[in-house]
């Protein structure tokens, strides 16, 4: 099992670069030999829901998708990351289901959350439900009728295929320390989806609740650390939070870059971009694109609502062909603030009007910032929005999960956006430049931006205009100056 270093991750589905895991293992190793490092596969186990992230247990593989051997077989040549929520399990798996036969007799009854038993009151104030920070319109619980007819409201956050779980229960504990640590034994990486949902206290907005959020992080680490299992929490909210969660030594994501980038490569300038590659954690994933849409509220502070507006109005025009086939993107709401848009539902290709100049110098800066970078299926083949997916009556986030069969991938690979795109990902991957220092130029001219990393006699360079679109890579060392790519 390889350990996480400093080369490009991939984030794909079991089934979505072929039909399974060995289907995945052949495209990477017959088309992609170099271009990755790393392996971010989407939850692979059996799942009742939510593109697998309902998840039944974790102690085999989704037999559609293959086995723990397929896995540990990627495993030998990239580093992996899987998932595991610490904020809820599926209505379908053992724990739940023994609850709702058994009751209060049941050994899992105190894994889940009474949403009446909650609140002091029975029920919350319209002041407590304000300030909730909410992924529904009306309050996050479902209610279920057990074997001996008493119905329960539970704390449910997302999906009416999961019910949230309480991470200080001792059965939760339990049930976190035997999955966590089967999959530690497969992974080097592990990600909390949706973890900040887990901090839940009366008054507040039951999200990112401090200082409880630091001892559900603990306590979801305690079962990794004997393995040394790294750890990667997901959270889509402003970019505070990251900041804060990297100040305590942890791996954090960059959900702020894609749109700074859609903005300066919109608008030509690239201040907003400089000042956040200026102060962004350094022990980061860096993404464009992810199985969700494109975060809007992880840059507010960084962006004006003006700026935002700017980026979502060019999105959206784009996306006009989809809209009557989709549901407006998620919602939030946060407490003395209307609804906020969410997440900008496009492909990221797309998103750049399929423009590959633009495209192509998106990922040069990416690979290019802070961090480890991340590329999803979708934008490594230059994907576009997919409509049919939504004409099929799938959800809003289809728009950017197409499927891709073997031979659509030998075929879309010969594109020259995409080739100029490996060979500059397969430079970030073998340039020892990017294990050093970074220098961010503080350009006079607003639409350039120049990034320098330097280790020893190493030294890689981005220089690039985003009026223009031209960029330039080139790398030093000691047999001198080599130009790796120009546009």
């Amino acid at each position: 099992m390889k350990k996480v270093e400093n080369k490009i991750m991939l984030i794909t589905y079991a089934n979505t670069m072929g039909d399974d895991l060995k289907a995945l293992d052949r495209v990477l190793k017959q088309h992609f030999s170099g271009v990755f490092g790393g392996i971010h596969v989407l939850p692979f186990f059996p799942s009742s829901g939510d593109r697998g992230f309902a998840v039944i247990h974790y102690d085999i593989v989704d037999p559609t998708f293959g086995d723990w051997d397929d896995i540990d077989r990627l495993g030998e040549q990239h580093y992996l990351m899987a998932d595991f929520m610490l904020n809820h399990v599926s209505i379908r798996c053992a724990e739940f289901q023994d609850y709702m036969q058994n009751g209060d007799n049941s050994p899992y009854k105190d894994m889940f959350i009474d949403w009446n038993k909650f609140w002091p009151n029975g029920e919350p104030t319209e002041a407590e439900l304000d300030v909730m920070y909410r992924r529904k319109e009306k309050g996050p619980f479902f209610s279920f009728t057990r074997a001996d007819g008493k119905t329960v409201n539970l704390w449910n956050t997302f999906f009416q295929e999961q019910v949230d779980i309480d991470p200080y229960s001792e059965a939760t504990q339990d049930y976190y320390s035997r999955n966590l640590g089967l999959i530690a034994k497969h992974v080097p990486l592990i990600r909390f989806d949706a973890f900040a949902y887990a901090s839940k206290k009366p008054g507040t907005s039951c999200f990112f609740v401090e200082p409880e959020i630091w001892d559900v992080l603990e306590t979801g680490m305690k079962p990794l650390r004997e393995s040394g299992t790294e750890m990667l929490p997901e959270i889509h909210e402003n970019y505070t939070i990251q900041l804060k969660m990297a100040e305590k030594g942890y791996w954090v994501y960059d959900f702020a870059l894609p749109m700074l980038l859609l903005h300066g490569l919109m608008s030509g300038r690239t201040d907003r971009l400089i000042h956040w590659l200026n102060i962004c954690p350094r022990k980061q994933f860096t993404t464009l694109d992810t199985h969700d849409g494109i975060g809007v509220v992880d840059v507010a502070g960084l962006l004006t609502d003006e700026e935002i507006d700017f980026v979502r109005v060019k999105v959206d025009e784009i996306t006009l062909p989809a809209q009557p086939y989709m549901k407006f993107p998620s919602m939030i709401k946060t407490s003395g603030k209307q609804a906020q848009r969410y997440q900008l539902m496009c492909s990221y290709y797309s998103a750049l009007g399929a423009d590959d100049r633009a495209y192509l110098l998106a990922r040069a800066v990416q690979f290019f910032a802070p961090g480890i970078p991340q590329v999803y299926y979708v934008g490594l083949l230059a994907g576009e929005n997919d409509i049919e997916a939504l004409k099929r009556g799938e959800e809003p986030r289809s728009i950017n999960r197409h499927s891709y069969t073997e031979e659509e991938i030998a075929k879309t690979i010969e594109k020259p956006v995409l080739q100029h795109m490996y060979r500059i990902m397969r430079f970030r991957n073998e340039c020892p430049a990017f294990s050093g220092n970074i220098e961010i130029g503080r350009e006079h001219v607003d639409s350039k931006l120049t990034i320098t990393w330097k280790n020893g006699s190493h030294v890689a360079k981005l220089a690039a205009d985003f009026n223009t679109k031209h960029f330039i890579i080139t790398r030093t060392d000691d047999e001198g100056e080599t130009v790796i790519f120009a546009q």
